[in-house]
């Protein structure tokens, strides 16, 4: 059944569209996907948006930055089927993704601090026993090679064995061989670089950016090489922080409307 719409609440699709730099076919696919509420149709079959779709696109667009394009649109949805737990639940679960995130930098940072001049020892009963309370068994000491193997290494980062191998042949970490068993073993250098893309992999670095900051680390012996990247990372989750309370204030705005104005 369609409703009749008084002339001022009437807004075509090109009107939401020009507001955010959208073509209108954008307007209707968000329509068609739940991000928008359904809107009526004229007597000739037009679609006649409301402020209150113009409100749903703006809470939208303002989420996407802060939550990506397909959280945001769950979010939408959620909120148009009138589940509002469920898309209170998704945006909670994108802040808890942005806390891992800051920690996770962190640790990279706390990672990276081995690196600078003095800090790394490569030989030594110093150097099997950092190895050893970090990783628990596994490493080997004594005369010969000292490091650990590849099994409690992956255990350690939560990682699979073939994904070391893999960054071994990209030459990011490079392990020893145990001439006793030809097994990889992992020296303090190669724990520490291993540790060091594996932080970089979750801050959403790819394999082909993290393999010249990995080389030039190497080469400096120090952080300076890193510290754009860091400022760059750090930027990028202050802007998602900063999104978040934007999209938060315009769904916020949405939501009221909902709660006041008839749906279409």
């Amino acid at each position: 059944m369609r409703r009749n719409l008084q002339s001022r609440d009437r807004l075509r699709p090109v009107d939401l569209a020009r507001v955010h730099g959208l073509s209108t076919q954008a307007v209707r696919n968000y329509e068609e996907a739940g991000i928008l509420p359904a809107a009526a149709r004229t007597p000739h079959g037009y679609r006649a948006y409301t402020p209150l779709h113009a409100a749903a696109l703006r809470a939208f667009v303002a989420l996407v930055p802060g939550h990506g394009h397909r959280s945001a649109a769950s979010v939408m949805r959620a909120v148009n089927q009138d589940a509002a737990d469920e898309a209170f639940r998704l945006i909670d679960e994108s802040h808890a993704q942005l806390l891992d995130d800051r920690r996770t930098l962190r640790a990279v940072e706390r990672a990276l601090r081995d690196l600078e001049p003095g800090t790394a020892r490569e030989s030594g009963k110093g150097h099997a026993s950092a190895i050893g309370g970090q990783f628990g068994g596994g490493a080997v000491a004594g005369p010969g090679p000292v490091g650990t193997f590849i099994g409690p290494l992956a255990e350690a980062l939560g990682l699979r064995p073939a994904t070391l191998r893999k960054w071994e042949r990209a030459g990011l970490v490079c392990p020893r061989r145990d001439p006793r068993t030809g097994y990889r073993l992992y020296d303090e250098a190669a724990v520490r670089d291993a540790r060091l893309v594996h932080q970089l992999r979750r801050g959403g670095y790819l394999l082909e950016q993290i393999a010249p900051l990995v080389a030039q680390v190497r080469a400096a012996g120090g952080l300076e090489p890193l510290q754009g990247a860091l400022s760059d990372w750090h930027g990028r989750l202050a802007a998602r922080g900063r999104a978040m309370l934007t999209g938060a204030a315009e769904l916020e705005a949405y939501l009221r409307l909902r709660e006041t104005r008839p749906g279409p």
